[in-house]
């Protein structure tokens, strides 16, 4: 049976060894987080943080910063939380295995949250100032709430049937907010939310909205999970938490989960935004500032007992990245039945997620053909970019199984190599142009906008992809460094960009225009320019990091003897990647050096962080 709150939760972690108290003082602004992530990248336990300067609540990091103990939090519901969604899109399986029935029906009863008139949520009042301040990066415009889940419901259709509750960052001071009185709500394109603030703005009517923190972990989960819309997530939270959740409801008011840690109750109205940010986020970079809805705060309640769990995102991987893999874990079985033909997807976490998208796909259309090349496939890309957050990625590359059966889409190297061998760039570059691209990537012309490209290759090899660089190997003035990322993808350093946003560089198609016909870098299809080629060939995330989250498509995609015909944009070999750093991008994340000495001083032989840092 599942935790009924998050200090059943804390003590089970603490019994089974899963837990570290940290009961020496430390700052939330800075130091916490960056003991946070350490001890993430590290492969800790999760950290209680009993002593928060200036604050009287405890805060909890790390919780689900293991896959391992992620599944350990769930470890009585799993199989079946599998098997009912399994089950969702496959009723037939009931006929095959009428046995699993009875225990389906007994967790599908935990989908349904019950009501109460009481619970320990309610027991004590603060103010906004008095939650603990997490401060993750030195230019972060506040603290922030990063694990709120934010409960809103559809003004036509009020109740829990038809409700959201989502994850969406939480400005708690800071900017121009009215201190205990404002707080901002950022949330990004295709978000539940969106829909009922939609409704309410049509109608003109204030949205109420709750956020909640803490609580059963499995409320946490449930505001990221990707659920289908018009499945309310506080009911797959009672399915994976092994127990429904009960909903404290009072006259006027929102539903609160009764066991919550924390709740902020508050209206946004219709016609007020304020500046938000900026903020360390997850591709690794600032996200700057920029209006968003703003709450209003009407009350601030709290448990006697009340936990403050959060974490600290930046590049990946981070804790985050559990999330995701824990999702996919869930949901990555379904995909053939959500998109027909496709095997497999992948968002590639070392590259932000949504920027890159590995797709293996079928291609069946012309099974007679000669030679196969990209078809169905591409219909199969057209509707993983139609569906649900699938439809943010920026680079959608998709290979076809029957050239490859074994081919593992979790290995990016040997996914990329595959590709390179079969890719035909005069063919196969498929862009969307002056399109919507998530809220946190600067990449594009404007906030919110930018391209997407999909790269379909299928068929037999074309090519032997080269594994050295040949001695005589010229590159133009300024162009130094070239090196081998895998075989057939070269990195070169390229003097800093200039080009204003959303324009092409000259200086790019200048170096495309160098290379005569029989230059050897014609040998490798792909080149992408950086800024330190030292660094981007290093190792392969951190290619999979500066090459996509530092690149728009139409934008930054260029190619030696580039043709457009029939309006189809296409290049002989090498396709040419910009992937510096532009003077509009924000800038990568970089930790405090003062609060980087003072946490490694704690963490030296002797000292209260020795050994788990």
């Amino acid at each position: 049976m599942g935790y009924r709150n998050l200090t059943e939760c804390v003590r089970d972690l603490e019994r089974t060894g899963q837990l570290r108290r940290i009961d020496v003082e430390l700052d939330a602004e800075l130091e916490i987080a960056a003991v946070q992530r350490r001890v993430f990248q590290a492969g800790g336990p999760a950290l209680l943080f009993t002593r928060v300067k200036g604050c009287p609540f405890p805060m909890l990091g790390n919780l689900f910063g293991t896959l391992q103990r992620t599944r350990f939090l769930f470890r009585d519901t799993l199989p079946l939380v599998q098997r009912l969604l399994a089950l969702k899109h496959n009723p037939l399986e009931l006929l095959k295995s009428p046995g699993c029935w009875p225990g389906a029906l007994r967790g599908g009863l935990n989908l349904l949250p019950r009501k109460v008139g009481d619970g320990p949520v309610i027991r004590c009042e603060s103010r906004i100032d008095k939650l603990p301040r997490l401060t993750s990066w030195p230019e972060d415009g506040g603290p922030f709430i990063t694990l709120p889940q934010v409960y809103s419901e559809s003004i036509a259709h009020p109740g829990w049937r038809h409700s959201n509750l989502g994850m969406y960052r939480v400005q708690m001071t800071g900017n121009r907010y009215r201190t205990n009185q404002e707080i901002g709500l950022h949330y990004q394109l295709h978000r539940g939310i969106g829909i009922h603030h939609a409704e309410a703005l049509e109608r003109k009517q204030p949205l109420r909205v709750n956020i909640f923190v803490g609580g059963p972990p499995c409320l946490t989960v449930a505001a990221v999970m990707p659920l289908p819309e018009g499945i309310p997530e506080l009911c797959f939270a009672g399915l994976l938490g092994g127990r429904r959740i009960p909903l404290l409801h009072r006259t006027g008011q929102l539903p609160i989960p009764a066991e919550a840690d924390f709740c902020i109750s508050g209206t946004i109205a219709p016609d007020k935004l304020l500046p938000e940010g900026p903020f360390g986020d997850h591709l690794g970079y600032y996200s700057l500032q920029h209006d968003f809805p703003v709450l209003t705060v009407d009350a601030v309640y709290h448990r006697t007992d009340a936990i403050w769990p959060f974490t600290s995102v930046g590049r990946p991987p981070q804790e985050d990245s559990v999330f995701g893999a824990f999702i996919h874990e869930l949901t990555g079985p379904l995909i053939p039945e959500l998109t027909p033909g496709v095997h497999a997807v992948h968002a590639v976490d070392a590259a932000g997620v949504h920027p890159l998208l590995l797709a293996i796909g079928s291609e069946r259309y012309m099974p007679y053909a000669p030679r196969r090349q990209p078809q169905e496939i591409l219909t199969q890309a057209s509707a993983l970019l139609g569906t649900g957050q699938l439809s943010l990625a920026k680079y959608l590359l998709i290979v076809a199984r029957e050239d490859a059966p074994q081919l593992d889409i979790h290995d990016v190297g040997a996914y990329l190599h595959h590709l390179l061998e079969r890719v035909d760039w005069r063919r196969d570059l498929h862009f969307q142009t002056r399109t919507s691209i998530d809220t946190l990537d600067y990449s594009g012309p404007a906030l919110h906008q930018g391209s997407k490209v999909v790269i379909a290759a299928a068929g037999p090899p074309i090519r032997t992809l080269p594994t050295e660089l040949p001695c005589d190997f010229t590159l133009p003035d300024g162009f130094t460094a070239p090196r081998l990322v895998l075989p057939g993808l070269l990195t070169v350093e390229a003097p800093p960009a200039t080009a204003k946003r959303g324009q092409a560089d000259p200086g790019v198609e200048e170096f495309c225009r160098f290379f005569g016909p029989e230059h050897p870098i014609r040998k490798f299809p792909w080149v992408v320019l950086v800024d330190d080629s030292l660094f981007s060939a290093g190792q392969l995330d951190n290619f999979l990091w500066v090459a996509f989250t530092r690149s728009d498509p139409a934008t930054d995609l260029y190619g030696v003897d580039a043709t457009t015909t029939l309006k189809h944009w296409g290049c002989s070999n090498p396709l040419v990647l910009d992937a510096r750093l532009k003077p509009h991008h924000p800038s990568p994340l970089e930790e405090d050096p003062a609060t980087v000495r003072r946490i490694e001083n704690l963490a030296a032989k002797g000292g209260p962080l020795h050994g788990i840092m």
